[in-house]
Formats: C-alpha cells, sequence, structure tokens
C-alpha cells in the first residue's frame, strides 16, 4: 500500500481509474462532492473502489457538518456546524456534550450506510481574533481551548462508536492563519508563548488516531517551511511537545499554499520527507493522483502500524443504537438548548 490517500470526484469507476488503483494501491481513498450523487449509487461506489484495489480499503469523506459536509441535502441530512455546539456549551454543558454526541453518532450511522469509514473530523483549531473567518470560522467548536477538547472528544469517541474512524486537524493549528490555504501560504507570527494555546487541545487529544497538518509557516518554529514539510515543526512540535503518536497526514496536496514547495511530486517527497507519513491528493485527476504516486513508498514500519491501528478502529462493528431514538433526542436537545 502506497502512502497516499487519493480523492475521488466521479460518480463511477471508469477503467482507466480502476487500472491505475489495481496497478498503484494507494492506502485510502476519499470521497468528495461529485462522487456522492445518491445513497445508492454512493454505496455502489464505495463497493467499486474496493473492489478495483481488491481490498477493502479505508474510505475517507470530509463531514464535518455546517459549511464542510460532502454529502448533501436532500439525500442526506443538514448537520450543525461545530460552533453551534459550542454555543450551546455555553448555556449547558452537560446537554452540549450529549447533543456533540449524538450528532457525531448520526454521522457514523449515514456514512457506514453508503461504506465510508473514516472522517476527516473534528476539528480542534482554536479561532483567534483577525483570522481569516473562511478557514477555520465557525467550523471551530469554540475559541476556548478546553470547551473545544471536551466537545472534540465526545465526538471522536461517537465517531469511534459508530465504526468510523476520525481525524484531528489541522496540526498544530489553524486558528491564526490570516489567509486561505487553498489560495496563499499563510505566515504566523505569534511567539511560541503565544502559540502554546493553539497546541492545547491537541494535547488533550494526542491520542487520536489520525492528525491532518497545516500548511502555513509559523516563524516561531521554522521561518522558511510550511508545517506541512517542517522536519523541525513535526518533530519538535508534533511529536514531541503535543505528544501525538498516531498516524501523521498532510492536507490536501493540491493547495497554493504549497506552490513553494514545487509540483505535486517535489510536495509529497517533501511532506514524507519531513515526517508526513501519507500524503493526501484529492484534485481526482489522473495525472495528478500519478504524480503524487510516484513519489510514494509502501507503507512499512511505524508508519504501517499506525495506519493499520485507524483501519482497526474503521473495521469495528458498530455498537448498537436506535437511530429513530437518537434522532429524536438530538432534535429535542438542539431544539431545548436553543430555547434556553
Amino acid at each position: 500500500m502506497l502512502s497516499c490517500a487519493l480523492g475521488i470526484r466521479q460518480a463511477k469507476v471508469d477503467d482507466d481509474l480502476r487500472a491505475f488503483l489495481r496497478e498503484t494501491s494507494p492506502w485510502a481513498l476519499i470521497l468528495f462532492r461529485e462522487a456522492c450523487v445518491t445513497n445508492v449509487q454512493a454505496r455502489r461506489l464505495c463497493a467499486d473502489l474496493r473492489a478495483a484495489l481488491g481490498r477493502d480499503c479505508l474510505i475517507w469523506i470530509d463531514q464535518e457538518g455546517g459549511r464542510v459536509a460532502r454529502l448533501k441535502a436532500p439525500e442526506w441530512p443538514v448537520w450543525p456546524a461545530a460552533a453551534r455546539y459550542g454555543d450551546l456549551y455555553s448555556q449547558d454543558p452537560e446537554r452540549a456534550l450529549e447533543a456533540c454526541s449524538l450528532g457525531h453518532r448520526l454521522i457514523a450511522h449515514e456514512l457506514r450506510e453508503i461504506g465510508v469509514n473514516a472522517d476527516f473530523a473534528p476539528v480542534l483549531d482554536v479561532p483567534v481574533a483577525g483570522a481569516d473567518p473562511v478557514v477555520v470560522g465557525d467550523r471551530a467548536f469554540s475559541a476556548k481551548p478546553d470547551v473545544i477538547s471536551n466537545l472534540a472528544r465526545a465526538a471522536l469517541s461517537a465517531l469511534h462508536a459508530g465504526g468510523v474512524a476520525g481525524c484531528i486537524k489541522h496540526m498544530p493549528g489553524h486558528g491564526r492563519a490570516t489567509s486561505d490555504t487553498h489560495f496563499t501560504l499563510p505566515r504566523v507570527v505569534a511567539s511560541a508563548l503565544d502559540l502554546a494555546n493553539d497546541l492545547s487541545p491537541f494535547m488533550a487529544l494526542a491520542d487520536a488516531e489520525a492528525a491532518l497538518t497545516a500548511h502555513i509557516i509559523y516563524e516561531a518554529w521554522d521561518e522558511a517551511n510550511p508545517g506541512t514539510c517542517s522536519p523541525s515543526v513535526i518533530r519538535s512540535v508534533i511529536r514531541e511537545k503535543i505528544g501525538f503518536r498516531g498516524l501523521l497526514m498532510t492536507d490536501d496536496l493540491d493547495m497554493k499554499a504549497l506552490a513553494v514547495v514545487g509540483d505535486l511530486r517535489n510536495r509529497a517527497a517533501a511532506a514524507l520527507d519531513a515526517g508526513c507519513e501519507v500524503v493526501l491528493q484529492c484534485s481526482g485527476v489522473l495525472k495528478d493522483m500519478e504524480a503524487v504516486a510516484s513519489a510514494c513508498k509502501p507503507l512499512a514500519g511505524e508508519a504501517l502500524a499506525r495506519a493499520q491501528a485507524v483501519e482497526a478502529i474503521a473495521a469495528r462493528a458498530p455498537e448498537p443504537f436506535d437511530t429513530e431514538a437518537g434522532w429524536a433526542r438530538f432534535k429535542a436537545l438542539l431544539q431545548d438548548l436553543e430555547t434556553r
């Protein structure tokens, strides 16, 4: 299995994609909105992708809720943005935690229904005043690290209960970025002391099975390289200071924030050399997949063991759960808290 997870943006597996997957064998695949038309179609697509690979691979998706949700209405439910749980937490922490847990347990149920068994959630970024409101904004549970930690733990545990692996993001923190990494490379000039506040939620969930890196230059740690491609950020901050021991994956290599590193092949190589273990490439374009795959090596050693630990969570049978009762309680909690 190559050390990459590749984006799928087509509703059916064609011959070219089938041949590529069988030949290269990426570790995992990622579904995007274009690939998810109906419940029946998406379920068939997941089955066909696994058949093309010849194994029961992980299939990831970004289903946070709010703005970031690949499964769209009216075919699928509309989920609250993370910030809504944070707002509710300020009214009644216990009920907000229950609502967050139920919401993510229900998300896990809808994902498993179509064959998706891994979710790029929850977001642990701490938003800071003056930062770009689009990159994080209401994707963050709160501006308070302890509230983020508590709600994120509830969300991650609920995904696990539903037989879905999770992934905390964007390590070591995206909340200070003043521009969108899809288009530019942000520089964070905050001191190491100030950045310690951003690390707090990640430290609280350092036992998570997987994490995504941030394409940001943190001048206090490395003035030259984006975090994704910085050996010092990955070694000294993510692995040592945060204490993260799970599978470390990049954010999407297609983002223009990494243009300073070079083409896609160079970006993949730089990220892997820096200490990332799996690279993400999300365009869905075959030639882009081929470029990234050419820089990847088979997963081995500690990286393979961490990848298998993620797979083990996704392979669990979901715990017994009454979805009808869960929906009723979830809606009642949201309505009750908002009334308060």
